[in-house]
């Protein structure tokens, strides 16, 4: 089997091979105490077992009917509802896909409230044969909430109620909330998100595993990667996922307070994007965590560089790499040879990116700045699932031995209070009156 690996040897420059050993030992205690749900938040640890217990016949066929009757299917979520299938998509898809393949064009919204961008959608959607996959425990979320309301309005206006019933399927709560109501009242079909898994852990449920389905990708060979991922994790006390939270926890507590996720590979954005999502949310509470940030690599060499090379030595990085790419381009001779680059004809175009990662890694560790990798063998749905399920993993080791619950997000409810406030939500009047004396007091208003 094609495993992911990882690399920390060049944090040693900046903690010691003692310093380590004995973080390392803090993380095998930590991830013991997730296996055996005696960590803060254990009624959270149902992804850990996701990829042996998901049951793929019901997302199968759901996929199969929604490509049989339409082209497109807009993917309606936020956060974790979308992130995990929007990387897995991305990633897997030609960087210039049409909608003319086996898998149905994957559209997202939901995840913003943008006025321009939800016209531009259905003026796009115009013509176009379309489904809709909404997804939301609650089904009140605002932002999924307003673009579920425009598009079912819009679907419903294009091919009649009784069609549309057809086209929308619902992921949500098993029991309760406005969109379990919504879909029973309407006859959606419908897939549920397990109580025991929170958002950004949920790419292993039908959050992640319909639209990569529908979209034609191999879901059940991301189920796969991350059931061997699980399977080595639970297996070797120096697995991977342990060795990244323990490296990155030395470095935190040496001061290194942002770790920058890195890719080498154009395709890997939305990775970082949801990786962004997974740490930022589980660890950053209680005035402590390590602030998650992403570069898409040589691209960012030549805006974020400099700072990274040379501004405060508080980055650690941390780098993602394929080693063979799906296709092959050699650079070509010129007679002209005006650019100077005939010393690289005949080079294919990932081994002149292989050496830029590595002159940026030499580089970045010469000025200070602690580096790590990780490596896929292939771009594939397999390592993928491998890749997402070591994070994931790591994510609950490191908020473990930050001393947090890795799994739940209070502070994310503050700003929504304050909107609804100045929204007049009912039920908000006292916040509003509150709220607005603030703003008066504060010169805003």
């Amino acid at each position: 089997m094609q495993t992911v690996t990882f690399d920390s040897a060049h944090i040693h420059p900046f903690v010691s091979p003692d310093e380590f050993t004995a973080v390392r030992q803090e993380a095998f205690t930590a991830q013991q105490s997730l296996f055996r749900a005696t960590c803060r938040g254990n009624d959270f640890l149902g992804w850990l077992d996701l990829p042996l217990q998901a049951d793929f016949a019901g997302i199968r066929q759901a996929a199969e009917e929604l490509r049989a009757c339409a082209r497109y299917l807009v993917v309606i979520g936020i956060g974790g509802s979308y992130l995990g299938a929007r990387a897995v998509i991305e990633a897997l898809s030609s960087s210039f896909r049409h909608p003319d393949g086996e898998g149905m064009q994957v559209l997202f919204a939901g995840h913003h409230i943008g006025e321009d961008y939800y016209a531009e959608l259905l003026d796009f959607l115009a013509d176009k044969s379309f489904a809709l996959c909404v997804i939301s425990k609650s089904g009140t979320t605002t932002e999924p909430a307003i673009a579920f309301r425009l598009l079912k309005a819009y679907l419903e206006q294009q091919v009649g109620r009784d069609e549309a019933r057809r086209r929308i399927v619902a992921v949500t709560d098993a029991a309760r909330g406005a969109l379990h109501d919504l879909a029973q009242q309407e006859g959606y079909r419908t897939f549920a998100i397990p109580d025991n898994v929170g958002g950004r852990f949920s790419l292993l449920t039908p959050v992640g595993l319909l639209p990569i389905a529908a979209a034609g990708f191999d879901a059940e060979a991301l189920l796969a990667g991350a059931a061997a991922m699980r399977s080595l994790c639970t297996d070797c006390p120096d697995n991977p996922a342990l060795r990244y939270a323990a490296a990155r926890t030395a470095l935190y507590r040496k001061g290194y307070s942002v770790e920058i996720l890195a890719n080498f590979h154009t395709k890997l954005h939305y990775v970082t994007e949801w990786w962004k999502q997974l740490f930022g949310e589980s660890e950053g509470k209680e005035h402590r965590g390590i602030f998650p940030a992403g570069a898409d690599f040589t691209t960012d060499l030549h805006s974020m560089g400099q700072y990274i090379q040379q501004g405060p030595r508080t980055l650690m990085e941390t780098v993602i790499s394929v080693s063979s790419p799906c296709r092959r381009m050699a650079i070509p001779h010129d007679p002209g040879n005006l650019d100077r680059l005939n010393f690289l004809a005949g080079m294919r175009v990932d081994e002149v990116n292989k050496m830029a990662e590595l002159g940026t890694r030499i580089a970045h560790i010469d000025g200070g700045v602690p580096n790590m990798a990780f490596r896929l063998p292939e771009l594939n749905a397999h390592t993928l699932g491998q890749l997402f399920y070591l994070f994931e993993l790591a994510c609950g080791i490191s908020g473990c031995m930050l001393g947090v619950n890795p799994f739940d997000q209070p502070g994310v409810e503050d700003y929504k209070n304050n909107m609804f406030a100045l929204l007049g939500k009912p039920g908000y009047e006292q916040a509003s009156r509150d709220i607005k004396i603030k703003l008066e007091n504060s010169g805003t208003l």
